[in-house]
């Protein structure tokens, strides 16, 4: 059975470039436009991992990881934290947060592939 990913992003330019990314290497991508639709889409079903960005209008990406991670059904689930930024002290409140690994933007697709990939434990 393959891995479904929650990608949630405002920019459509990158969840394009991610749902290709995934979905060449196997994976379903369900894609959401910002932190309260992929809490939405999350609180749904249970994905097997979710890529978010940080800088989000509605609700962003720290949010929206929060709040996933009450969710019973999200327990476990590996979250992908997907930024321009790459400051430290923002991925430890990231990592405090919840997420599970950090992936900079601009990022190459197969290096994507292969962090999710590994934080799916393949």
């Amino acid at each position: 059975m393959t891995a479904h990913i929650l990608t949630v992003d405002d920019s459509a330019s990158v969840r394009m470039t991610t749902r290709l990314a995934l979905s060449d290497a196997g994976y379903t991508v369900t894609e959401a436009v910002d932190g309260l639709d992929g809490l939405a889409k999350a609180r749904a079903r249970r994905f097997d991992a979710i890529v978010t960005d940080l800088n989000m209008p509605n609700m962003d990406g720290l949010k929206m990881i929060e709040e996933i991670r009450r969710l019973p059904n999200c327990v476990g689930v590996p979250i992908l934290f997907l930024t321009t930024e790459s400051d430290a002290a923002l991925k430890s409140r990231a990592k405090a947060a919840g997420a599970t690994a950090w992936l900079t933007k601009p990022f190459e697709p197969a290096q994507m592939v292969k962090l999710v990939s590994r934080v799916l434990g393949r």
